[in-house]
């Protein structure tokens, strides 16, 4: 899927369906092509496996992406490592606190896992958008009923503009019409909600780093340049510490190659999953 043959004959239709086909390229309908790996298993017998030829599998194979990758070793697996193929079909939440990583062999043919850097993961899940993309241009994707979806989003907003029609006529003020039409909850009293603001919790400690000894890998300033940035001499600090949430603070922690930063404590106690986040920040303080 790196480089995807793509074909347009404009004499042979009228629309994008009709003129540009893919074939040529290996299975047409599946994200991602599959291959097979050979391996000796740990009684060094031959083995293999099938797997999904993701973008990172193919850029393993090249040395200019050499940093992107970094080999976990064997008794550092767990079940937060997810493949990569299912790593980038899983939603933001659902990628918390999981790691990446393609299979490949080790120079003596055994079996290892190879972490991939965030910078990679959205290479990889471009690559995957842009064959579905190209899919759908030759009438191999989903069609979409557009038609359809107009008269769903005109039924939707009728039912919203009813509901605030009949709440005004029971007696609330205009704001039942807005709150209808926006899908939010009307404000009682015809008020508009005050923003919440959250204090600095009583201990409060923000997360830091050994700024001399970073190695300049990118996964901090990639999973949050609010938080994190490069300083003059390439070197990472701490640009903001409620620049972002604390998960992604935690993360960074766990995907900084040198293991030099220190999440500190969490700056807003109501964000979500904090216990888990603060046992996973400990070993890194």
């Amino acid at each position: 899927r790196a480089y995807p043959l793509f074909r347009y004959d404009p004499d042979k239709g009228t629309t994008p369906a009709e003129c540009a086909d893919l074939e040529g390229n290996p299975a047409l309908e599946a994200d991602w092509p599959v291959y097979k790996l050979d391996y000796l298993d740990e009684h060094g017998q031959p083995a293999s496996l099938e797997l999904p030829m993701t973008f990172a599998d193919f850029a393993i194979t090249e040395g200019r992406f050499r940093k992107h990758f970094r080999k976990a070793p064997h008794d550092t697996w767990n079940d937060d490592m997810v493949p990569l193929a299912e790593f980038i079909e899983l939603t933001a939440n659902e990628r918390d606190g999981r790691f990446p990583y393609i299979w490949a062999v080790d120079p003596d043919n055994h079996l290892m896992r190879v972490l991939v850097s965030s910078e990679l993961v959205k290479a990889t899940t471009e690559r995957r958008d842009f064959w579905r993309t190209l899919k759908f241009l030759t009438g191999h994707g989903t069609q979409v009923d557009t038609e359809q979806m107009v008269n769903a989003v005109r039924s939707e907003m009728a039912q919203r503009i009813t509901a605030g029609l009949l709440a005004m006529a029971g007696g609330q003020d205009a704001n039942a019409l807005v709150a209808a039409l926006s899908g939010a909850p009307a404000a009682k009293g015809g008020a508009t909600a005050a923003p919440t603001t959250t204090a600095t919790p009583a201990g409060y400690e923000p997360v830091w780093i050994d700024t001399p000894e970073c190695t300049t890998c990118d996964e901090c300033t990639d999973i949050n340049p609010k938080i994190f940035a490069y300083d003059d001499q390439q070197k990472a600090y701490v640009l903001n510490p409620r620049g972002g949430p604390y998960r992604d603070i935690v993360r960074a922690a766990e995907k900084c190659t040198a293991g030099i930063i220190h999440p500190g404590t969490p700056f807003n106690p109501n964000e979500p999953g904090l216990d888990k986040l603060i046992q996973r920040a400990q070993k890194y303080q």
